[in-house]
């Protein structure tokens, strides 16, 4: 069995933002020379998340209304967590979207249903931070 690994970094000017990871990921794994296996894609850090979706400027508005709502940036004062820091939305949004994915490598290609895209959804931005591809296989 053979494995790739690859860190890829963002540096996304607001606090956050969506990124379409999908040409990456794939290009990772054309790197790899792996044929058939899994590829993990995570986030190295707890205020951002990994997650599979379609990828529709509509939908991922509506991410953003229903974070919001379920964990709103403001008051910072709401957080026991806020002190030093004023993230503890983006620590309680990752843990909704997810921290990582799995997906198949069938034939050299990522084995995606229809419309699957991977992204990577920075929470707490405006510094570098990076996400791990580990592809394991044959």
């Amino acid at each position: 069995m053979k494995s790739h690994r690859k860190e890829l970094w963002f540096e996304v000017p607001q606090r956050r933002g969506l990124v379409n990871i999908t040409s990456q990921v794939e290009a990772a794994l054309k790197e790899s020379g792996i044929r058939e296996g899994l590829c993990l894609v995570n986030a190295m850090h707890i205020t951002a998340s990994v997650f599979i979706n379609d990828d529709e400027s509509g939908l991922h508005a509506d991410y953003e209304r229903w974070l919001e709502k379920l964990a709103p940036e403001n008051p910072h004062s709401q957080y026991a967590h806020n002190g030093a820091e004023d993230n503890a939305d983006a620590h309680l949004k990752r843990t909704i979207m997810g921290r990582e994915v799995v997906v198949a490598v069938t034939n050299g290609r990522l084995d995606f249903g229809p419309w699957e895209q991977i992204f990577y959804y920075e929470l707490d931005g405006l510094r570098r931070k990076r996400a791990l591809i580990k592809i394991i296989g044959e």
